[in-house]
């Protein structure tokens, strides 16, 4: 059998487009000339070479930091529906619709800001962030190497007072956490994702009281309540360090046979960079859009390793899913890391379209399978659903790319296991090109293995059968993947295909 190319598209944090393993398999556009300033291709997108940033303006600023939905919603509602009597029966069907989201921000909002919870004092959390920070750095130079493990630093024999004082901290740290045989890359990013979760969990507590920062808005300069206002951001699909988009890209497709840190799932892919997702909440209008560039740009695979609790624009996104699949382009969504039952649990985006009454056949939503050897099957964090949860894939001690200086580390959660089953996508569009969509989803999900044994419901000691918390019951098994695809006769695909409803205006 012979190899073709497969695009697929990561709507992420962004790249590290020069790290060693990532550079030689990033997509290329071929109708853009680089950094001439003008849009060759007249996509509205000028040198959109490896992708696009929805994150960033003309003026070369980025968006890093962004508010949650939750409170977005409630603030821009509660301007109509707040401090009145509401008859919902005189309401449209869309006003009924946001009605009812602004009382569920409502709930959650308001919830948030009068439950105290466990209190964290954050300001201690970040000194001890920037301390480790600094006793990695000393360490580092002390053990003459950017990456050690926590049974390294345990050997490690400190010649100065600073270094026997960094080697205490962080060795602490390592042993807390039950992490010697993790690196100190791996042990830092995680402390920083923690101090960011905890700083957005207080925002959610403030979120009732002060209107969120438009981070966003300020930034890009176009209007987000239009969708054909489409021709925002810019080329820096790197923006600093996106560890999780440079991840992600690793675990799909990792330029393979090179000597060099991992192989890559998919052996003859193309990364497509599109940069829509801050720290916080995504926003729906460039998720759309993302989806759409993807679709227009070639990609047969898009990666989604996010997701939030409300959608405002649903309408748009579905939209852009409908779009993907009449054009044959698959979507994989990570099920979410918070242990709860997404069929019952708003998690967006989704494959529940609000115009059909059956899901979108271009979806898989993955929740992450973990390591039997240290807890079970299933992942303790994963969410899970017997209708809204396709299929279980690795998301625990995943090894892939980090950005800055051609390194590695691992990483947990359904953001990796997603890219595991975009990655097994790849592989078999490769091989098998004249799949259409459906029978890729088909011979991803029939072929999943069934476990013989029960497995732990995620949040808590129940055992259960996979079957009970997934729709397949399965876990993903490429090999029997590619067996059964090899069996499937090539579906006539439709002549005439719808176009895109978008305008291009010029922003």
């Amino acid at each position: 059998l012979k190899s073709n190319t497969v695009i697929v598209a990561v709507i992420d944090s962004g790249i590290d487009t020069l790290h060693e393993d990532l550079k030689p398999i990033l997509w290329t556009n071929p109708k853009e000339i680089p950094g001439n300033g003008i849009d060759d291709d007249k996509n509205g997108y000028t040198d959109d070479l490896h992708g696009w940033n929805f994150l960033g303006g003309k003026d070369g600023r980025n968006v890093k930091q962004d508010s949650y939905e939750g409170a977005r919603v409630y603030h821009r509602f509660k301007k109509i529906y707040g401090g009145q009597q509401v008859d919902s029966t005189k309401l449209s069907a869309e006003e009924k619709a946001q009605y009812n989201m602004w009382l569920k921000s409502k709930e959650r909002i308001e919830g948030d800001a009068s439950s105290n919870g466990d209190e964290v004092d954050m300001v201690q959390m970040k000194r001890a962030l920037d301390g480790t920070i600094i006793a990695d750095s000393i360490l580092c130079k002390g053990l003459a190497k950017d990456t050690f493990t926590g049974n390294d630093l345990e050997q490690f024999i400190p010649k100065t007072p600073e270094e026997k004082k960094a080697k205490a901290a962080m060795l602490y740290i390592f042993k807390a956490n039950k992490l010697m045989e993790s690196n100190n890359r791996e042990l830092v990013e995680g402390f920083k994702e923690t101090v960011e979760y905890l700083e957005g969990e207080e925002k959610k507590k403030q979120a009732a009281g002060q209107e969120p920062q438009d981070y966003r808005g300020e930034i890009t300069k176009d209007n987000e309540a239009d969708i054909n206002d489409r021709n925002y951001g810019n080329s820096d699909i790197m923006a600093g360090t996106p560890f999780h988009g440079t991840h992600v890209s690793g675990i799909i497709g990792a330029a393979r046979n090179n000597g060099k840190g991992i192989d890559g799932i998919a052996d003859n892919v193309r990364i497509m960079m599109l940069r829509a997702v801050p720290d916080g909440d995504e926003h729906d209008k460039d998720i759309a859009l993302a989806i759409r560039y993807a679709v227009d740009n070639g990609a047969r695979v898009v990666n989604m390793s996010f997701g939030k609790s409300f959608s405002p624009e649903k309408k748009w996104v579905d939209d852009a899913v409908k779009y993907a699949e009449s054009k044959g382009v698959l979507l994989v969504h990570a099920a979410g890391n918070d242990a709860q039952n997404v069929d019952s649990v708003d998690n967006f985006p989704n494959a529940v379209l609000r115009t059909q009454k059956s899901p979108a056949s271009n979806w898989i939503t993955v929740g992450a399978s973990g390591d039997p050897k240290e807890g079970g099957i299933t992942a303790m964090f994963s969410n899970y659903g017997k209708d809204q949860v396709d299929v279980f894939a690795p998301g625990v001690k995943i090894y892939s790319s980090v950005p800055g200086g051609n390194t590695y580390g691992n990483a947990q959660g359904t953001s990796m296991a997603s890219p595991v089953v975009a990655g097994t996508a790849a592989f078999l569009l490769s091989y098998f090109p004249e799949l259409s969509v459906q029978q890729l989803k088909t011979a991803i999900e029939k072929s999943s293995v069934h476990p013989d044994i029960k497995v732990k419901k995620p949040g808590s000691a129940e055992e259960v059968d996979l079957a009970d918390i997934s729709r397949t019951g399965g876990l993903l098994n490429a090999f029997e993947a590619a067996k059964l695809a090899a069996t499937m006769k090539p579906e006539k695909k439709s002549e005439k295909l719808p176009k895109s409803t978008l305008k291009n205006k010029k922003g």
